[in-house]
């Protein structure tokens, strides 16, 4: 791999065409990945190109391009080039690099959790089933992924029922004296206190696993054989429990809706796209069954094709995930062949991508679009609603136009121990989870319980970290709007911090508890008006409120967390010299870390493994904190 990348001098700086031009007699037909930069360094796109110096010769062109491509090429200032072996090679750092540099005229995958896998441990002699996500190191044997952690659990619910498989720690498995509820309630065999014996567990697992590899049918016909045989043997309390266990087993069949029986193993995507927004909606088929669902909605420019939101799509969720042996598309997209080249060799096998015309996979795509199609129209309608709520905001508050993003900040600490500062925002779609941010107080000067000082603390790390990263304000950092959890002294408070910065234009609105402190009471305070207050059934009022729950529910957890994180912290840690062997023998000593810390220095030397330079050294630390 080559790296070209050049840029063009920093004092003229000239955009375009020209630009894109002067890079060609520099470039031969080579395949790699290209880098379209603005002025300042930021990167507009990332594609890749089987010939670099044909791809960029299209660019040079003076027309025939969409308006997203030429408002790209007109703030093009500088491009970088990284030359490959092979287009597969291009194919897939370009989705590499699009994840990482989130480029503004790319189409963008914005959701990109990890799946939850069923897992059946193999390093026990009575295996546990439980739920698994991230990277597979324990011995075992994975099934998934699943869609959701909701749906893990459901399946695993079910699995309890019909195969009776433990799923408690081996640590309480080994302590167990007597068997637990689930036991009782007959969603385990017990094998923790010998009432089934490891070769008849291991039956179960079997079992178990016969029906996460989709021969549920097969499991089902001997489970009906054993049922029978109990019966004719007057074995009826067997019986019944078997028979109990069929009925689970069909459950489990008819929850999972649609169940394949020509397609083992497959991923069916189907693509939505309606003004400029779009919707791709994966359904996860493993051991011809439905492992669940999940939608997502890409960030598009406007003028992309169905063939090029895919193309994306499937290159970016696919960048960490292992592909399964058939993509079902509802849309060709740009290079199949080359995708699927691509996944082939990251997965090690063979990768079908298919869009199917008829049967039963293209019933499935037809299912899967219903739900993409519903899912956008779900989407479209609560964003439509967000807008007017933001609408309303700069109407109530006097805002210039509808503010795109809102920071809300709270506190919390008990008596000013374990304060936390926090931060959440909302914007067009709502609230954005991922810009959350928790700030840990650190002000050692502060009085216990002193909020303005808190606030101080947090809105100064915040703003100088923007100041920093984001000068220009040209990454969509920065708010628009600040909700402040006060009355008149905060927002005065707060509108001094932000002058002490040099950061003087962004609204700020104080939101304070009215009379009798009840909520749809609230008085909103701006720095030189007077406080005022929304009608009672304003939906402005309702969205601040919300607004203000969200970050009171934040901070409290935040908070909560600290706290309890501190109250685990054993003082012995802290203590130089002390690692975890010493400090085992200690507390098996003295009892406690507390007895330690009170303990007289002959005591300490007495302890075993403990020298007498470190039983002084541990007298010290103690003595000279207190």
């Amino acid at each position: 791999m080559t790296d070209q990348s050049s840029q063009t001098p920093a004092e003229s700086k000239p955009t375009g065409i020209a630009v894109i031009q002067s890079y060609l007699k520099t470039l031969d037909a080579s395949p790699g990945v290209y880098r379209m930069l603005d002025a300042k360094g930021a990167v507009l796109y990332v594609g890749k190109a089987r010939n670099l110096k044909a791809r960029v010769s299209n660019y040079a062109r003076p027309a025939g391009h969409s308006p997203r491509i030429w408002r790209m090429i007109q703030a093009t200032a500088s491009m970088m080039f990284l030359t490959t072996r092979t287009e597969t090679e291009a194919l897939l750092l370009e989705q590499n690099l699009i994840k990482q540099l989130k480029p503004r005229y790319n189409v963008l995958l914005r959701d990109d959790k990890s799946f939850p896998n069923i897992l059946v441990a193999k390093d026990h002699s009575f295996p546990q089933i439980k739920k698994h996500r991230g990277a597979k190191k324990e011995k075992g044997a994975y099934y998934g992924p699943f869609a959701s952690a909701g749906a893990v659990n459901r399946t695993l619910n079910q699995l309890q029922k019909v195969f009776l498989l433990r799923n408690c720690t081996d640590a309480t498995f080994d302590s167990r004296t007597r068997p637990c509820l689930l036991y009782q309630i007959k969603r385990c065999s017990a094998p923790c206190v010998g009432y089934i014996d490891e070769e008849g567990y291991g039956a179960l697992v079997s079992d178990a696993e016969r029906f996460l590899q989709g021969k549920s049918t097969k499991v089902q016909a001997e489970l009906a054989d054993e049922m029978q045989k109990a019966s004719d043997a007057m074995e009826f309390e067997r019986a019944a429990a078997l028979r109990d266990r069929i009925r689970a087993l069909t459950q489990v069949q008819s929850s999972q809706g649609i169940n394949p029986r020509g397609v083992a193993e497959a991923d069916v995507i189907a693509l939505h796209m309606e003004s400029g927004q779009a919707c791709v909606q994966v359904f996860f088929i493993r051991a011809n069954q439905n492992w669940g669902n999940r939608d997502y909605y890409p960030r598009l420019g406007g003028t992309e094709s169905a063939a090029e939101v895919l193309q994306a799509f499937i290159g970016q969720f696919y960048d960490n995930k292992e592909p399964p042996r058939q993509l079902i598309l509802s849309d060709d997209i740009e290079d199949s062949d080359l995708m699927a080249e691509a996944l082939a060799e990251k997965a090690g096998r063979k990768v079908e991508i298919l869009v199917p015309q008829r049967g039963e996979k293209q019933e499935l795509v037809a299912g899967a679009l219903r739900n993409a199609r519903e899912s956008l129209a779900r989407k479209m309608s609560e964003t439509a609603t967000q807008a007017k709520l933001l609408t309303g905001i700069a109407e109530s508050f006097g805002l210039d136009s509808a503010p795109q993003r809102i920071e809300v900040y709270d506190n919390s600490h008990i008596q000013g121990t374990n304060a936390v500062g926090a931060m959440i925002v909302a914007g067009p779609e709502g609230l954005m989870k991922n810009q959350y941010r928790k700030f840990n107080i650190k002000g050692d000067d502060l009085t216990p319980g002193d909020d303005f000082g808190m606030m101080k603390e947090v809105l100064t790390r915040r703003f100088k970290r923007l100041l920093k990263e984001d000068p220009d304000r040209e990454r969509g950092m920065w708010p628009d709007l600040l909700l402040i959890d006060g009355g008149a002294g905060q927002v005065s408070a707060v509108h001094s911090i932000m002058a002490e910065m040099g950061v003087e234009d962004i609204a700020m609105v104080g939101v304070a508890k009215g009379v009798d402190r009840d909520a749809g009471k609230e008085e909103f305070h701006r720095i030189g008006t007077r406080p005022f207050a929304l009608r009672h059934n304003d939906p402005v009022l309702y969205f601040v409120q919300r607004l203000r729950d969200e970050a009171h529910r934040f901070a409290i957890g935040t908070h909560r967390a600290k706290r309890a994180k501190s109250q685990m912290a054993n003082p012995l840690d802290e203590v130089p010299g002390v690692g975890a062997t010493r400090k085992r023998a200690l507390l098996a000593h003295f009892g406690s870390a507390k007895a330690v810390s009170r303990a007289n220095l002959s005591d300490l030397k007495a302890v075993d493994g403990i020298s007498g330079q470190l039983a002084e050294a541990i007298y010290d630390f103690f003595h000279e904190k207190s």
